[in-house]
């Protein structure tokens, strides 16, 4: 038999620590403390890829672009993208070739710079809601509203911040690099979700201004490399309903119907918990005895044991 596939969707946290500045010596000291989580994994005899989000840097890359745009000219969105997954995927295979060392686990990890098809009519592009870069007050949201021309939205209570459209994505265009890659090595793919491009009518490929979910992305991944687990880490242990209520209610196992139902009553809040269930749901509809893990960066490989977590399965 061969290794159980997993695919790893890390959040926010795993990248960055609120109480740190945001600069990149911070954050890469917060990605090698989350690369010996990951190591744990692959030296439990799991074959893994890794996809991770981009929202915050992205939204820095280009906001530092445009705050330079008199000296030299402003990178386009998806170009930023782009970026975005280099130094973060660069990031990944410093602390996990260095975690993965100190277990004696000798194997190349690398970043796969990913295009994700998405569709040019997709509806998400007339109601943006992907939440990007840092968080601002009502005030200044508003303000840059007006003269940028950016959407904004309240973030989850945290503050106001800039949204671009999420598109869905349809198709992976390195799939096949990364399907060779898999066997003989950790491949992180699909950063920030993959640089969205829709494709011509004459096959060509072309970037636009969006950020696809990564949880979305992850799962596509998952498909396409006929994957065992879709693993989500984020904040929380486990997901739940109710939350920060009284009757709150954490959620060890839910059948896809049980999650369903839940999404339809509102449960989950978009750009947060809801896209996480709604890829775990579609992962777990997939194929027969495909399971989705949510839970904490911390709990990732107890998670796995069966011990912690929110299990998705038919």
């Amino acid at each position: 038999m061969r290794p159980k596939r997993v695919v790893i969707a890390l959040g926010g946290n795993a990248l960055e620590d609120k109480n740190l500045p945001s600069t990149a010596d911070s954050q890469l000291e917060v990605v090698k403390k989350t690369s010996e989580y990951i190591a744990e994994i692959s030296c439990a005899g799991y074959e893994i890829a890794i996809v991770h989000g981009n929202g915050p840097q992205v939204g820095r890359i280009l906001l530092a672009s445009e705050a330079a745009a008199n000296v030299t000219p402003a990178m386009p969105f998806d170009v930023c993208g782009a970026m975005s997954q280099g130094y973060i995927g660069y990031h990944i295979q410093q602390g996990l070739k260095l975690a993965l060392a100190k277990r004696n686990r000798i194997l190349p990890v690398v970043s796969v710079v990913t295009q994700m098809v998405v569709d040019k009519e997709d509806k998400a592009f007339q109601n943006p809601t992907k939440p990007i870069g840092p968080f601002y007050t009502e005030e200044d949201a508003k303000k840059l509203e007006e003269e940028k021309g950016y959407a904004v939205k309240e973030d989850a209570g945290r503050g106001w911040r800039r949204v671009v459209p999420s598109p869905i994505p349809k198709r992976i265009v390195e799939i096949d690099t990364i399907k060779t890659l898999w066997n003989t090595t950790i491949s992180i793919a699909c950063g920030g979700g993959g640089i969205p491009v829709i494709e011509k009518e004459d096959g060509s490929l072309e970037g636009i201004a969006a950020v696809i979910d990564k949880d979305f992305a992850a799962e596509r991944l998952a498909e396409d490399m006929d994957a065992d687990i879709l693993m989500i880490l984020t904040e929380v242990e486990k997901v739940s309903i109710n939350f920060k209520k009284p009757n709150q209610e954490d959620l060890s196992k839910l059948t896809i119907e049980q999650a369903e139902k839940y999404i339809g009553e509102g449960h989950f809040a978009p750009g947060s918990m809801l896209p996480k269930v709604m890829a775990a749901v579609n992962f777990a509809k997939s194929r027969p005895g495909r399971k989705a893990i949510i839970t904490s960066l911390y709990k990732a490989t107890e998670a796995l044991d069966d011990k912690c977590g929110t299990v998705i399965e038919d």
